[in-house]
């Protein structure tokens, strides 16, 4: 017996050995992208026919602001589906009814909470609600609430909740009767959703309400909605 030949095997041996290894190492990748991949996707977002405990916060907060009429169940239908579009368009988003993180965020089911705010904060924003949009639909008074958030991250303003709200002459409110009022559970409600991050504004810093306003600059600003009374801008 050739011991040599029979350990170094022929150039079309060594052909079909490589093409073994190479088709075996991409059979091994394949397979594992298939199996990492689907399940990173698949939890990435709630969409249609997703189910969990997730579902259920959307479907309940759905409920809670009006957009969905069925049954908590945690099972994302048709009608969680309709819900979650009208919501987007609402809030000025893609309205595709996927329940992705900035609709999650819109909603104030993300990752933001505001309960890295004071009390006093969270207090002072629902009495600015209170004060500056009672009468106005409850996402008119989360735009409100999400307009002095803007400012408190924007550079030409104070950088705190306070320093927002009692800069002289931001809000007129401050010096007014309206300020005594207490604020109810639902201006406390908006101030806490705007917080978590729910900006139906589309990031205005200004907002003036056009039938009553009498200052000639701030109806030069550029317009990014009108909710309600109110005309949010930039």
């Amino acid at each position: 017996m050739d011991i040599q030949k029979k350990f170094h095997p022929d150039k079309k041996g060594i052909r079909a050995l490589i093409l073994a290894a190479v088709l075996l190492l991409s059979g091994c990748f394949y397979t594992g992208f298939i199996r990492t991949a689907s399940p990173d996707t698949a939890a990435a977002l709630s969409k249609l026919g997703s189910t969990g405990t997730e579902v259920r916060q959307i479907q309940q907060k759905l409920k809670s602001l009006g957009y969905y009429t069925g049954s908590v169940d945690g099972i994302y239908g048709a009608r969680t589906q309709s819900a979650v579009k009208a919501f987007q368009r609402n809030c000025g988003i893609t309205a595709d009814g996927i329940a992705g993180p900035k609709t999650l965020l819109y909603l104030g089911l993300g990752s933001t909470s505001s309960s890295a705010v004071s009390s006093s904060d969270s207090y002072l924003l629902a009495k600015l609600i209170a004060a500056e949009a009672r009468g106005e639909s409850y996402t008119g008074q989360v735009a409100v609430g999400a307009v002095v958030l803007n400012r408190v991250a924007h550079p030409s303003f104070p950088n705190s909740i306070a320093g927002v709200i009692y800069q002289a002459g931001a809000f007129s409110c401050v010096y007014d009767s309206n300020w005594n009022v207490e604020p109810n559970a639902t201006a406390k409600k908006a101030a806490a959703d705007a917080l978590n991050g729910w900006d139906p504004s589309g990031g205005a810093i200004y907002y003036y309400n056009p039938r009553t306003a009498t200052n000639t600059w701030i109806r030069s600003r550029p317009v990014i909605c009108t909710i309600g009374n109110h005309v949010f801008c930039s």
